[in-house]
């Protein structure tokens, strides 16, 4: 799914017509908090509520995104920060980013939150390395080559103050792009990610939480053929983009390794669900599919949702989904204090390497 030309095709957006479209969307008295606020299971095992996040931007800037687009909502606590590791070097996926330290600070100012972050299983992930030379890629960390670089990731987030972020590694690893993918060879990436994860969890202090998140849908291999096992997945997450496979949403629900098979595999096998990345694509300003995600989610409670806000994914950031963009604002909103200052005119929000998303 990684394309960043298309990704920058859809990055501009003028302010003004993000202002025009954030005055349309506070007409409408939002609906009920359910939507916004249903309980999911906490890192005790106990009940507590959704977190909702959005992915804003790669760095620091994405922080400071948080609290704007939590004015935008009326108050609306957003408890899930996202971001990613840049892939293009080892030193960048072993934490060397300065903006983690922002991270790190927004995390710990508030007990209930939860940092998200997506890492690579390889760097380079977005160079169009062949299958041939990935498969080769896999063996080498399945024997352990790259454990190194993980247990110095686990011990920079450890020492940051972060011990218990969300991992969520090797992301939409059953798809064609990434160096990280998992078709080359299936039985050795399960090795290789359970090397990873015992690494990470040798380090003295972590209480990682790891996050195995497909796309939606079968796409280069069933997602269901790649899971590394319940000792070393905690939360079983699907990224899930309003585009084909699934004309409609009901399609999405049902479709072979789909939303509702998501979920029945989680509850199988005792896990939490989350939706690390969701948003608008393919089928354009749907406000339809935006409401039922959102109702999705209220049903579901998964651990939390991160929408990606840039276009043509977005809906803050992105002034070419109005429609959408109020259904989103209402459903989200504290209430009807949420004033109609705009967001903060489009761009990108991603650092080079990053992973593009999608």
């Amino acid at each position: 799914m990684s394309d960043r030309g298309r990704w920058l095709a859809g990055a501009c957006v003028s302010t003004v017509a993000v202002g025009l479209l954030l005055m349309g969307s506070i007409l409408g008295t939002p609906p009920p908090r359910d939507v916004a606020r249903g309980s999911a299971g906490t890192e005790d095992g106990g009940v507590g509520e959704v977190a909702v996040g959005a992915y804003l931007h790669y760095g620091s800037p994405g922080v400071e995104r948080m609290q704007e687009l939590s004015r935008w909502l009326g108050g609306t606590e957003l408890r899930a920060g996202h971001t990613y590791l840049p892939g293009d070097t080892w030193a960048n996926i072993e934490g060397a980013p300065d903006s983690l330290r922002s991270w790190a600070r927004w995390r710990n100012e508030q007990a209930d939150r939860l940092f998200v972050l997506n890492v690579p299983m390889q760097e380079r992930n977005e160079a169009g390395v062949p299958d041939g030379r990935v498969a080769e890629l896999i063996r080498s960390g399945a024997q352990g080559a790259n454990d190194h670089h993980f247990r110095q990731l686990a011990r920079r987030l450890v020492d940051l103050g972060v011990p218990d972020t969300v991992i969520v590694l090797g992301w939409e690893m059953n798809g064609f792009n990434y160096t990280h993918r998992c078709r080359p060879d299936p039985q050795n990436w399960k090795t290789y990610w359970r090397r990873i994860v015992a690494a990470m969890r040798s380090v003295e202090g972590q209480r990682f939480r790891f996050d195995y998140a497909p796309n939606r849908g079968g796409d280069a291999i069933a997602w269901t053929s790649c899971y590394p096992g319940d000792d070393v997945v905690d939360i079983v997450g699907m990224d899930s983009y309003d585009q084909e496979p699934g004309r409609t949403f009901d399609e999405q629900v049902t479709q072979p390794y789909g939303l509702q098979q998501q979920v029945d595999f989680a509850r199988a096998h005792g896990k939490r669900i989350s939706y690390p990345e969701w948003g608008l694509f393919r089928h354009g300003d749907n406000p339809e599919y935006v409401r039922r995600m959102l109702a999705w989610f209220a049903e579901h409670e998964p651990l939390y949702h991160s929408i990606t806000d840039y276009c043509p994914h977005g809906v803050w950031q992105c002034g070419q989904n109005p429609r959408s963009t109020q259904v989103f604002r209402e459903s989200l909103s504290a209430g009807p204090g949420a004033g109609p200052g705009a967001g903060p005119g489009g761009g990108t929000g991603r650092g080079p390497g990053a992973g593009p998303r999608p």
